[in-house]
């Protein structure tokens, strides 16, 4: 694990460590087959369709697709573009890969939060909610993605990220993006029939695609899923975020903090009367 990810596992511990459970997370999904996203990145053809789709889903600025230059440079979401479109020139040509929140199986992000303002839900998109907050900030710190961002310059500043249109979702849509991809490079659906239709695809076109599929295993399993023709490395995927879920780093030290907050003192107790008996005597 490298720097960051430590950071990022740390805050989750002394978040979890402020709540005082002995488990990080809820076991994810309840039961509920989770809904995800699979992302052939072969297919994208650069138009940023589904940026203007989220804009106008979310009611955030709609981004000028043809006029702002916005593919010359990588770019991260931020607090009023929940998906971003990046361009890569990479070892088998020109890529184009739309990022956003992962909405991963089991979320550091919800498991750092004091109060479960962030929120996984059972349909599996990974919520923030507003009346739950109390501004901590946990969330941004713990994402092994860098997610989250906070409206700094508002008088009433909220946690913004992509929630996986759940107000869509839940009742049976599908995510503005997908609905507005005109190449079919994003499906939405259940994860199991994502990771099969991933698998057929490599299966069958094993020189178009590379073997993995990212969001398999990364960080424990994300409801995002990606295929690509070149190595993630090269369109800006981090390898190096393990496939352990963030929460998972926390729960055998939080088993022990019973111990040091209760066991110690009592043992440093009874040494002192022990002490005290002996010159005594």
């Amino acid at each position: 694990m490298n720097r960051r990810g430590f950071l990022k596992v740390t805050g989750c511990v002394g978040a979890a460590l402020a709540t005082g459970r002995a488990d990080a997370s809820e076991p994810p999904g309840k039961g509920t087959e989770f809904f995800g996203v699979l992302v052939d990145t072969t297919r994208c053809i650069g138009c940023r369709s589904c940026e203007r789709a989220c804009s106008i889903e979310n009611g955030n600025p709609v981004p000028d697709v043809e006029n702002d230059d916005a593919l010359e440079n990588e770019r991260d979401t931020s607090e009023t573009q929940w998906t971003v479109v990046n361009r890569y020139e990479t070892s088998r040509g020109e890529v184009f890969v739309k990022r956003q929140c992962m909405h991963c199986w089991q979320p550091a992000c919800a498991a750092a939060c004091l109060t479960k303002a962030m929120y996984k839900t059972e349909e599996g998109p990974v919520i923030w909610r507003s009346s739950k907050c109390m501004g901590c900030r946990f969330c941004m710190v713990s994402c092994p993605f860098d997610v989250p961002k906070f409206e700094y310059h508002s008088w009433n500043p909220r946690i913004q990220k992509c929630t996986m249109c759940w107000h869509r979702t839940r009742e049976g849509g599908r995510t503005a993006c997908v609905q507005a991809c005109p190449t079919d490079a994003l499906m939405f659906g259940r994860k199991r029939d994502l990771m099969e239709i991933a698998r057929v695809r490599i299966y069958n076109h094993p020189d178009r695609y590379t073997h993995k599929i990212y969001g398999e295993h990364e960080v424990g399993g994300t409801g995002w899923l990606y295929l690509s023709a070149v190595p993630f490395e090269e369109i800006g995927f981090d390898r190096d975020v393990g496939t352990t879920p963030y929460p998972e780093y926390t729960r055998d030290f939080l088993y022990g903090v019973p111990l040091v907050l209760f066991g110690l003192p009592a043992l440093l107790l009874g040494l002192n009367v022990m002490a005290k008996e002996g010159s005594e005597a």
